[in-house]
């Protein structure tokens, strides 16, 4: 079953250059996004854990190192 929404021509100008191709249907583009956006396997209770210990240590300054550092030593 089709459906018609309303879009401001802004929107639709945007929507036009995500396509892939130009025959490309509107559904098609907006499920290719749309697949694209959401992760169908979110992250582990365990996996998060380690990110926010991961940050936790960055803070305080136990793990990684400042941003200028990497660019110096690399003559960026």
């Amino acid at each position: 079953m089709a459906t018609t929404i309303q879009l401001q021509p802004e929107t639709k100008s945007r929507l036009d250059t995500l396509k892939t191709h130009p025959r490309e249907s509107y559904d098609e583009t907006l499920n290719r996004i749309m697949d694209a956006f959401f992760d169908p396997e979110p992250l582990s209770e365990e996996t998060l854990q380690e990110i926010e210990e991961s940050i936790a240590d960055m803070r305080a300054g136990i793990r990684g190192r400042p941003f200028e550092d990497y660019v110096r030593e690399r003559g960026i």
